[in-house]
């Protein structure tokens, strides 16, 4: 117990030990759904399904143990949604590249993001964003949350005139996912200890009497990972005509995670009085360490969980955190038909949920000059109507700069913002 205190600072983080092993937990209920989402997907890529499952596993133990031990920081990591699609449907499917030179594009993203983080520029960029676009960004993210949540849980559906529509309400998931979400909200306005771990199970347990969820078993050996280990074709991947592929990955990497980053720490209460966030440097360079040991295993880019700020919530704030989180990912090997019989209607009212507490971003907000709410606006409604954190900075970047720069105040663009608004003009025109 006095190692753990010396090392993630319990005491001064105002956490015990119960806590952040419950917030651990937690945060990992609602991430789990990745182990069987990201096989899935880069099977259709010509992969072997079970290799990636472990890849998967293995990659965000990796990642999540770096960010705790390293960073201390309640952020875990998996192969992120969306990277993964563009990956299989983008590069594979879509541009026909084999996918041993997908993952030797994301090893070279990875390292690109390495140089970055190392060289302080990553840290820079972060630190020169203007506090309204932080505050935007995690307001963003809870938009982005609810509605990855809402999906989830059947509440919303895809249509192919207004893009969304209502789902299907009477489905027994759907009336599930609805009475875990009010039990989730009524535990934690009581006060009541776990109450999101709580929500989740208890629906688990209920669709599964109700048969809308199977018991899978408890115990099996995990697979080989032999199939895509170290598979990797970084030689092919380094031809002229992946050089765009190669920054794709790297751009929505950096921004994803930058996201990510600010939102769970907004929430946690751990940035700086100024807005800066603390040890920055160390949690950027355990990001893109994780993207290059997951691109290595046989895996798409690993990244930072916005799903994390659900530990936050429970009362998570140091890497103990993120290290819970590692050791279940390892169980989670061995114990693959319990962790898959949580379906995707438990963990939906637990998204929907924390994105209702990331909005509370929104009452900081300056409203009074249009030069910032305006862009901060753009940021916020980017994020869920592109599906996409990476396009909602960016958007926001952009608006900014353009802005402050009609308007005679572009002395408040910092050196950074500016070259990312150009660069971000230059990406959506040319690239």
């Amino acid at each position: 117990m006095e190692f753990l205190e010396r090392w993630f600072e319990l005491k001064r983080h105002r956490t015990n030990l119960r806590t952040e092993l419950l917030a651990g937990a937690t945060t990992f209920m609602t991430m789990a759904y990745i182990i069987f989402v990201n096989p899935s997907i880069l099977a259709e890529a010509g992969m072997d399904k079970g290799a990636v499952f472990v890849a998967t596993c293995l990659a965000a133990a990796i990642g999540s143990a770096l960010m705790g031990l390293w960073a201390n920081y309640p952020v875990a990591l998996a192969p992120g949604m969306g990277l993964n699609a563009y990956f299989t449907y983008g590069v594979v499917l879509g541009l026909g590249h084999s996918w041993e030179t997908a993952l030797g594009a994301v090893f070279l993203s990875g390292i690109l993001f390495l140089i970055v983080s190392l060289t302080h520029i990553r840290e820079w960029v972060l630190n020169s964003m203007p506090r309204n676009l932080k505050l935007a960004i995690a307001a963003g993210i809870g938009f982005f949350l609810a509605i990855v949540g809402l999906q989830s849980a059947g509440i919303i559906a895809a249509h192919p005139v207004t893009l969304v529509t209502l789902g299907n309400l009477k489905a027994p998931s759907v009336v599930l996912a609805v009475l875990g979400f009010v039990l989730i909200v009524a535990l934690d306005a009581r006060k009541v200890p776990g109450a999101i771990l709580i929500g989740i199970l208890a629906t688990a347990v209920a669709g599964m009497v109700l048969g809308q969820a199977k018991f899978g078993g408890v115990f099996s050996m995990p697979p080989s990972i032999a199939p895509v280990f170290l598979k990797l074709d970084i030689a092919k991947a380094l031809e002229i005509g992946l050089i765009a592929i190669v920054f794709t990955f790297f751009f929505v990497d950096v921004f994803d995670n930058t996201g990510t980053l600010v939102g769970v720490a907004h929430k946690a209460r751990l940035l700086n009085a100024d807005g800066t966030l603390p040890r920055a440097n160390r949690a950027l360079t355990a990001d893109s360490v994780a993207a290059i040991a997951g691109a290595a295993i046989g895996t798409s880019t690993t990244t930072s969980y916005i799903e994390s700020a659900a530990g936050v919530n429970v009362g998570g704030r140091t890497g103990l955190v993120s290290v819970t989180v590692a050791l279940l990912f390892l169980l989670a090997l061995f114990l693959a038909p319990l962790a898959g019989s949580i379906p995707a209607f438990a963990t939906a009212p637990a998204l929907v949920y924390v994105a209702c507490l990331m909005m509370e971003a929104l009452k900081d907000l300056d409203y009074e000059d249009p030069t910032e709410f305006v862009p901060a606006g753009i940021t916020i409604v980017s994020m869920p109507l592109t599906f996409s954190i990476a396009h909602g900075i960016a958007f926001g970047i952009i608006t900014h700069a353009a802005i402050k720069l009609l308007t005679g105040n572009f002395r408040q663009v910092s050196p950074a913002m500016a070259v990312l608004a150009v660069l971000f003009v230059v990406k959506f025109a040319w690239l």
